[in-house]
């Protein structure tokens, strides 16, 4: 398999309620991984806004293969990552950044660009 099928797909564009990725599409929250991604269905693991991302929502990432993890918080910082996440990261040996949507974008963009078998997690509202 070449790097470039397996490289995490790329943001395209972000802005209030929708975000373009690279051989997705549009849509509104994203879960994305080395060599694909889907849309991020909150229903399918509980998540709200509190306690927030569930460690659940990142065990799909870990199974395809990420090193490094980048959760979104949503463009005002509503969204929390539950403490049980973070530790389910750590105890794995993952890369960990929590910030600000469009922050976490860049972040994440600049990870697989430059090879990085990242995933993110992104909610493109509150």
């Amino acid at each position: 398999m070449s790097s470039e099928t397996t490289r995490s797909p790329l943001v395209l564009a972000i802005s209030w309620g929708h975000m373009d990725v690279e051989d997705l599409g549009v849509g509104k929250d994203f879960k994305l991984y080395p060599s694909g991604g889907r849309p991020w269905d909150w229903s399918e693991t509980g998540t709200r806004h509190s306690p927030g991302v569930q460690p659940d929502d990142v065990l799909e990432l870990l199974a395809h293969g990420a090193t490094t993890v980048v959760l979104s918080r949503g463009m005002q910082l509503q969204l929390q990552v539950d403490p049980r996440t973070l530790r389910l990261l750590e105890e794995r040996g993952v890369t960990v950044y929590v910030a600000e949507t469009t922050e976490a974008v860049q972040i994440y963009n600049d990870l697989a660009t430059s090879g990085t078998a990242v995933a993110g997690l992104f909610h493109s509202t509150c």
